[in-house]
């Protein structure tokens, strides 16, 4: 069960009503902030919870619906509808591990625009706009649900590993260690499995036979000459990483043919991200 990893959680299996579905996501909290989500990984894939990775990695429970009440589906019930049942919900339990996500009403495009510049300061994609008349969606809904995503942040970086891939990618080097700059050194700063079409996939995998220089097992360290502009979602300290820094959802944005590797970005430059847009 989820819950041996989370065993903070445990209340709500005794404390929501029978009949009860939500909708949610189970976030890094402390002090009435989010956390980065790098906080929520280092309790996901442990075996044993430690009294110190539940003090330093709290986490509770953001729910953004309700699909079922006293045993009865009201996903085709409008949002206004279901959301006040989920407040009621969550007004009634008074629990320190279930709260419900922010609802925001701005009276203008402006304003909606102006909170999703912010939504990064909160470790969010951006905004998920949905009509308050429209029943749950399942799947990729498309109309009255809309994820306004945050602009990615981006930083180019030189291709000096590569592995291959799997499934119908198992004969083509397409998983990608990306360094960056520091002084004459290159420092590997994170990977990257998409983004590239299948044509460039082909032509990156035969600049990776062509250009091999070592092999470690399945891991090629090939010829540091090719350059992609790598987009992310989030920035943070790491201390497993020897850049120092950990990426959210990295992808490769596109190839920077324009470009020598001696023009790929500094590990200066990614830590100045990291004071911008790390925060927390």
């Amino acid at each position: 069960m989820a819950t041996d990893k989370f065993p903070e959680l445990h209340i709500l299996q005794e404390q929501l009503p029978d009949g009860t579905v939500l909708d949610g996501e189970i976030l890094p909290y402390r002090e009435e902030q989010i956390l980065p989500f790098g906080v929520l990984q280092t309790r996901i894939g442990r075996k044993n919870v430690t009294k110190k990775a539940l003090t330093e990695a709290p986490v509770v429970v953001f729910a953004y619906d309700l699909l079922e009440w006293e045993g009865r589906d009201v996903r085709n019930q409008p949002l206004a509808e279901r959301r006040a049942l989920l407040e009621q919900l969550v007004g009634f339990l008074e629990t320190s591990v279930l709260f419900a996500s922010t609802v925001l009403s701005p009276t203008s495009w402006d304003e909606l625009a102006q909170a999703r510049q912010q939504a990064r300061e909160e470790f969010a994609e951006g905004l998920m706009l949905k009509d308050r008349n429209a029943a749950y969606g399942v799947g990729r809904t498309r109309g009255p649900w809309w994820k306004w995503k945050m602009d990615p942040l981006t930083i180019d970086g030189v291709l000096v590993y590569a592995q291959r891939g799997h499934g119908r990618r198992a004969d083509l080097y397409t998983d990608y260690t990306f360094a960056v700059w520091k002084g004459e050194e290159l420092v590997p700063f994170t990977k990257a499995y998409s983004g590239l079409t299948d044509a460039e996939l082909v032509k990156v995998d035969q600049f990776v036979k062509r250009n091999t220089r070592e092999r470690f097992g399945p891991v090629r360290t090939v010829k540091a000459e090719l350059v992609m502009e790598i987009a992310f979602e989030g920035i943070q300290e790491s201390k497993r990483h020897k850049s120092g820094v950990a990426l959210r959802f990295p992808r490769i944005h596109r190839i920077r043919h324009d470009k020598q590797p001696q023009d790929a970005n500094t590990l200066e430059e990614l830590k100045g991200l990291l004071a911008v847009y790390g925060k927390g």
